[in-house]
């Protein structure tokens, strides 16, 4: 190979190495700024959060909402409250309605900003019906939850300590490639349990906390159907749990999940699940496992 060839591929493989780059980068340019967005609050984006660990503060906020379809969606689609007030720092469930309006199965993805735009890095949504590709059969409707709060570190930005009221909009659009389909059908009470949804559930709630074989931040919860409260092996209860003489069984598990302090007063607990229909595959998912090989044997 000449010197001349030599140059000329020197300057090549770089060249043609920053154009592969840029393509790359055109190619996942949406993904990498909606992810910008959502890790920043930029331009409105909310956060995603596993629970509400917020102390709730005595300021207070009202929250809008407004839904929109995108052209060549055939979904009814709002919310069905218009808007909220509550305390920063205070968990609020609240509740959206969509509806196929066509003869055929449809796939679609909902957008989402917050506004003032603000606002973004302070909106926590617990559950949404937006993370994933979400499917209506011809005809079917569908309430969906949106778990959220607003973190009280917002009355401490002095550029957001002013705001009293924001909106939280929603734009469903037809998916063109979907990937991660879920069915809205999820959210009928009427729905049997499904523990495989409620290992998903688990995961992505209660893992940072709990685990079936051993205890962490909170006690081991294999084989937790029909034991005692406050007897899993090694782990340091509240008096409270210890005396409280519950058995876990499917309603006592719900209630708990759905408020452990109005349940047990003094308890350690502090975590809310607030949707009915995720306590309910949550439970399903609890009564699959079995307790680990010790605690079978006490």
């Amino acid at each position: 190979m000449n010197a001349r060839r030599r140059k000329n591929l020197t300057v090549l493989i770089p060249l043609l190495c920053a154009i592969a780059f840029m393509g790359v980068l055109v190619s996942y340019s949406v993904t990498l700024y909606r992810l910008f967005c959502e890790a920043t609050g930029y331009g409105g984006a909310t956060q995603r959060v596993a629970a509400d660990t917020a102390r709730p503060s005595a300021r207070l906020v009202t929250v809008s909402f407004d839904a929109q379809v995108a052209p060549g969606l055939p979904w009814e689609f709002r919310p069905v409250q218009r808007q909220v007030t509550l305390h920063l720092g205070e968990e609020k469930l609240v509740f959206f309605y969509a509806k196929n309006l066509s003869d055929k199965p449809v796939v679609a993805h909902a957008t989402f900003n917050v506004t003032p735009t603000k606002a973004g890095p302070y909106f926590n949504k617990v559950q949404c019906f937006c993370f994933s590709d979400e499917r209506l059969a011809p005809g079917e409707e569908a309430t969906m939850p949106v778990d959220f709060y607003v973190d009280p570190a917002m009355a401490k930005d002095g550029n957001a300590a002013d705001l009293s009221n924001i909106t939280l909009s929603y734009t469903f659009f037809p998916a063109a490639q979907p990937t991660d389909i879920q069915e809205l059908s999820r959210f009928d009470p009427a729905t049997p349990p499904d523990g495989k949804r409620g290992a998903a559930l688990f995961a992505e709630r209660c893992a940072a906390c709990h685990a079936p074989e051993r205890n962490m931040a909170g006690p081991m919860l294999g084989g937790v159907f029909g034991r005692d409260a406050g007897k899993a092996a090694g782990y340091p209860y509240s008096p409270a749990l210890k005396q409280s003489k519950l058995v876990w069984d499917a309603g006592n598990l719900d209630k708990w999940l759905a408020d452990p302090q109005a349940l047990v007063p003094g308890a350690k607990m502090p975590i809310r699940v607030l949707d009915p229909n995720t306590r309910r595959d949550v439970i399903a998912y609890l009564r699959e496992l079995r307790a680990p090989p010790k605690e079978a044997a006490r």
